[in-house]
């Protein structure tokens, strides 16, 4: 199951197919007793794409027996062991792909010429994606992470390894039999390698980096690294965990990504504040939908866990509606967020309860 969504990742998603683009969507959970329900529903999801499937006259024979086989192949591939909030599958004639979201999404099924993917846009941004780098005398890991999890990276030539002279060097070092591998040249040019692959990871998917490693060589970081430096990376002197699980990395950054997180949410309640004070604010759905429609979002503020269903009226407004009615909107949250970021707006994500005065979504608009 995919997980991690790049600039390049999104516009592959976002090419246009031959009709139908199948996207099947469905919420799931990640704890008992409610994750019990999630394989029926995920039955019942994709049976009710291969419904419409059947349904629809300018689907030829032969093309929906590929996405059925599409669709049955994604089905085999998902790990409701390891679900998360949301589960997203693609399925397109010689195609399919699974992806997991840190995000709920309301069931559904959509055929166009297009894969929906605001739902994975808008998880993309309330997980605030970061990575963590691990180091050690003869490995050097890469961790992708985002919302309470972090998992090892397969990419950019990482995880980088090496052999040591002395099999047993770094165990001597960790129990202080031997002088730090961390001051020869070889080592040097380890980390600086490290540093190199770092960079280019960052250039491609720019997001905030930790850095963990024992002090010498967060030391040696801070004079031969570029963006693995003090400056451009938080340093988390924390040893052994190149080697380590990912519950073990998480347990190391989890504190500093909940104070940072903290330190945003303050500053985006000042933004909003002094928004306010200049009549550049919008608050609510409906008076931020229309803002989003406008390009007028500069910074879109949305509380964690706040959905709601609407239809439009006829364009001008939206209004409450049922989930299930027939023209209702269930995830027009994140359409907005996915509008706002089309437009180049922030998008932060904040603990349910801090918006309740502008009811859960609101914007600093730029006009």
């Amino acid at each position: 199951m995919e997980h991690a969504l790049s600039p390049a990742t999104l516009t592959e998603l976002r090419r246009p197919r031959p009709y139908p683009a199948v996207s099947v969507l469905t919420p799931t959970h990640r704890r008992e007793p409610d994750n019990a329900q999630d394989p029926v529903r995920l039955r019942n999801v994709v049976a009710e794409a291969k419904k419409q499937l059947e349904a629809d006259p300018s689907v030829s024979r032969e093309r929906r027996l590929d996405l059925v086989e599409q669709l049955d192949r994604a089905l085999a591939e998902v790990d409701l062991a390891h679900a998360e909030d949301g589960l997203v599958i693609f399925a397109a004639p010689g195609e399919h792909q699974v992806w997991s979201l840190a995000r709920t999404v309301p069931e559904r099924v959509v055929l166009s010429d297009t894969f929906l993917t605001r739902n994975l846009v808008a998880a993309q941004a309330s997980e605030r994606p970061f990575w963590v780098l691990s180091v050690s005398a003869d490995r050097i890991t890469l961790w992708n992470g985002g919302a309470e999890r972090v998992v090892e990276e397969h990419a950019g030539g990482f995880p980088l390894t090496r052999s040591l002279e002395d099999p047993d060097a770094e165990r001597q070092e960790r129990v202080g039999d031997l002088p730090s591998t961390f001051r020869d040249e070889q080592t040097r040019h380890f980390l600086r390698d490290a540093d190199t692959a770092a960079s280019a990871v960052l250039r491609e998917h720019p997001r905030p980096l930790y850095v963990t490693g024992e002090t010498s060589a967060l030391s040696l970081l801070d004079e031969i690294g570029t963006v693995t430096g003090t400056k451009k990376a938080a340093h988390i002197p924390h040893g052994g965990l190149a080697h380590g699980t990912p519950d073990a990395v998480w347990q190391a950054v989890g504190p500093l990504i909940s104070a940072e997180a903290r330190k945003d949410v303050d500053a985006v309640a000042r933004e909003l504040e002094t928004a306010r004070g200049r009549k550049a604010f919008a608050a609510g759905v409906d008076e931020v939908w229309q803002s989003a429609a406008e390009g007028r979002v500069q910074l879109l503020a949305v509380e964690e866990n706040f959905r709601v269903t609407v239809r439009d009226d006829g364009g001008d407004h939206l209004v409450p509606a049922e989930s299930g009615d027939l023209d209702a909107r269930e995830d027009i949250v994140d359409e907005i967020v996915e509008q706002c970021l089309e437009t180049g707006a922030e998008v932060r994500f904040v603990p349910d309860g801090t918006l309740a005065d502008a009811q859960g979504i609101a914007g600093v608009l730029r006009y």
